[in-house]
């Protein structure tokens, strides 16, 4: 036993210093000791892709907040996540021209965004600050949105997670949705951890900017406008200042601009120096920034219009990734498309990507009337209208043969990993029972599986047709196959709009659009609707439409009518009243990444060191 004086002095001393270096480690992500990226916890619980969800919506003053979604304001609500209570949240509805679209068609069914910590800074569920829940609306598929963003993170791409979740309000079926995450701060943790970048979603239509977007878009004079211009006939805008004179010139006159309708920042082209020519992304920021971030951000835009420093610019491998599964998937609605917006763009350190949002519209059906053209659309020069040097973010790639060859090479990967119809299989499988039980779909039960079986065979054709540009066979660029089309994949047996549309060419009036069943009455009752409604589009492709409702797991002859109270299959836990929930543990478990682990193995150890000091002083 020792007897130096002060030994007892010394072993609190080596066990508080311990101490000490076990919480610095534990806190590492505040000090700047931090993964790439985070578990959240939300990632495998309500994203879990497995199974159909249950949210249900308790709101004393229902029908007065569906009367007054178009305000798109924040009222407080209950949200039960498949069984469990978060309460004091907020809930709007959310949109752009989809709100107005869904008013027109005497529907309730709008599309909402529920924001956790919208009444309470510290609220969340299980990270997660904000929610998406989509309508499907102009998607007799209920897939487009989610096979896009499936195979956009199956390809490595940074994209929001989703899954399927079916509605009740006041525990009454209202629909089934797609839940999105929010591409904001818990997206931007999960994918870069606490020390992230600055977000963006540029746009100059009045789309991307918050509650209120989209006010100013008429979509009935837009689709008047059947002849949009042929862009190529005419040059890419100059980089120039957009006034607001000039925007309000081009909400009259939509779609006319050359290069597609878009201000010059919102195509991330190189302006000038001067912040103010870029606010349409800097009154777009989702993050927090200051003059330092636009500066840069604006040196980087500088770089791209010259084509310098790339690898330094531009984070090469998840760009042209996120561009080859996005021109497969034939997007118009978007950053390559006529109308320039729906895209995020991520800024770390003076390097620049693209984060995907809202394919509703994708596989073609933007604007589209002939399948053939978007079966086929060209690779090489996938911006409308065919020229890509007015879109500085994707005409890099074909700036060089090093960067073309790359996305050759990653779009033969994408080609030969993607099991198109298995995901499609798989997922109608899933969500089958959840729509014929729907009460408040756009569209009938027959049209959804009309649409499923057009979605395979677009995919089908288009799989066919990019490998054949990819071998040489099929010209890759809008001029090769202007020149000579004989060649190209024959479409013409399927009718894209079948998939539904922005148009509206499938259904009915009303934006195209037309009820299976309305779950309201005028006083806003849910009702027990009838589903049963005659389909007067039967698929030009029959046969892959029998070969489909053989394999499937609901045939179209099953009983479409709706049992009042949907109860999900094999889910006890969801079937509870809206008075029979559980609260959420105050603390969440979070499960730990490999680098946390590291970190606390590493802060063991020094605990485990100072207690074997203590013991060697007390033993000398």
């Amino acid at each position: 036993m020792s007897t130096h004086k002060h030994i007892d002095r010394i072993c609190i001393a080596a066990i508080i210093l311990s101490l000490v270096f076990t919480l610095l480690f534990l806190n590492g992500e505040a000090l700047g000791i931090q993964p790439a990226s985070k578990a959240m916890g939300y990632e495998n619980r309500l994203f879990d892709t497995s199974e159909v969800h249950t949210i249900d919506i308790v709101m004393d003053d229902w029908e007065d907040f569906i009367e007054n979604c178009e305000n798109e304001e924040y009222v407080t609500c209950t949200a039960i996540i498949d069984g469990e209570a978060y309460k004091n949240i907020g809930i709007r509805a959310k949109g752009n021209t989809s709100l107005r679209n869904v008013s027109a068609m005497n529907s309730d069914r709008y599309s909402f965004k529920l924001e956790f910590d919208h009444y309470d800074s510290g609220k969340n569920y299980y990270g997660l600050d904000k929610l998406s829940l989509n309508n499907m609306i102009q998607d007799t598929t209920y897939m487009k949105d989610y096979l896009t963003y499936q195979m956009m993170g199956e390809f490595e791409v940074d994209a929001p997670l989703c899954s399927y979740a079916y509605i009740r309000v006041n525990g009454e079926d209202w629909g089934l949705y797609l839940a999105v995450e929010g591409v904001e701060d818990a997206f931007l943790k999960r994918n870069y951890g606490n020390n992230h970048g600055s977000l963006y979603k540029p746009d100059s239509m009045s789309f991307g900017g918050g509650k209120g977007n989209g006010r100013e878009f008429d979509m009935e004079n837009f689709m008047a406008n059947d002849d949009m211009p042929d862009m190529s006939e005419q040059p890419p805008s100059p980089p120039e200042k957009i006034n607001d004179e000039r925007m309000d010139r081009n909400r009259e006159d939509f779609g006319n601009a050359p290069g597609g309708m878009g201000s010059s920042d919102v195509k991330l082209q190189y302006i000038d120096d001067d912040p103010d020519s870029y606010s349409n992304i800097f009154d777009n920021a989702k993050t927090d920034i200051d003059n330092t971030d636009k500066t840069r951000l604006i040196q980087s835009l500088k770089a791209l219009s010259e084509l310098s420093n790339l690898e330094e610019i531009v984070t090469i491998d998840k760009v042209i990734r996120y561009f080859v599964v996005h021109n497969f998937v034939c997007n118009g609605d978007s950053y390559t498309g006529s109308i320039i917006h729906n895209y995020y763009l991520y800024e770390d350190n003076g390097q620049l990507s693209m984060i995907p949002w809202d394919y509703n519209l994708a596989f073609g059906t933007f604007q589209s009337k002939d399948a053939n053209s978007m079966i086929n659309s060209p690779i090489d020069t996938p911006v409308s209208g065919g020229a890509t040097d007015d879109r500085p973010m994707v005409d890099w790639i074909f700036s060089s043969q090093e960067y073309e060859e790359l996305y050759h090479q990653l779009f033969a990967k994408f080609l030969e990993n993607t099991d198109f119809l298995g995901l499609i299989d798989t997922t109608y499988e899933l969500i089958a029972p959840y729509v014929e039980k729907d009460p408040s779909k756009f569209y009938s039960y027959e049209e959804f599986e009309t649409g499923v079986s057009v979605l395979k065979e677009f995919c089908l054709l288009r799989k066919e047709s990019v490998g054949g540009q990819l071998a040489g066979i099929i010209p890759s660029d809008k001029d090769g196959q202007s020149a000579d089309n004989s060649s190209l994949v024959d479409a013409s047996h399927i009718t894209l709009s079948d998939m539904g549309s922005m148009g509206g060419e499938h259904g009915g009036p009303d934006g195209g659009m037309h009820m299976a069943g309305n779950p309201h009455n005028d006083t806003g009752a849910i009702n027990n609707p009838d589903n049963g409604m005659e389909n007067n589009h039967q698929p030009n492709n029959s046969d892959i439409r029998q070969a489909w409702a053989e394999d499937s797991a609901v045939s179209p002859e099953q009983n479409p009518n709706i049992n009042h109270q949907f109860t999900p299959p094999d889910r006890n836990a969801k079937n509870m009243s809206p008075g029979q929930f559980s609260e959420p543990a105050t603390d969440i478990p979070t499960p730990y990444s490999r680098n946390v682990w590291i970190l606390l193995a590493v802060s063991g150890i020094v605990l485990l060191g100072g207690l074997l000091v203590a013991f060697k002083f007390k033993r000398s």
